[in-house]
């Protein structure tokens, strides 16, 4: 179990890296030259890239901030994007 765990263990990648991995699998398994039991790990594998693209998306999407101005059209504050 701890070996799947470390094969599926995506938390240090970047969102660009995560998605060309997730890429690269996606065409593996669509061109089916792939042995079952391959398949399955790396199906088993895009899933965590998946999430944890999800989740640096999420993450990104909470970062984004409106900048208020002032009359002078000086930065007077932020707020998030969906005016919360």
């Amino acid at each position: 179990m701890a070996e799947s765990a470390t094969v599926h263990d995506v938390s240090g990648y970047t969102f660009e890296k995560a998605v060309a991995e997730l890429e690269s699998i996606v065409a593996r398994l669509e061109r089916g030259d792939v042995a079952l039991d391959e398949s399955i790990a790396i199906y088993e594998r895009g899933e965590a890239l998946k999430k944890h693209c999800e989740q640096l998306l999420s993450a990104a999407e909470n970062r984004i901030e409106k900048i208020r101005l002032d009359r002078s059209g000086k930065p007077q504050g932020v707020e998030p994007l969906d005016g919360e």
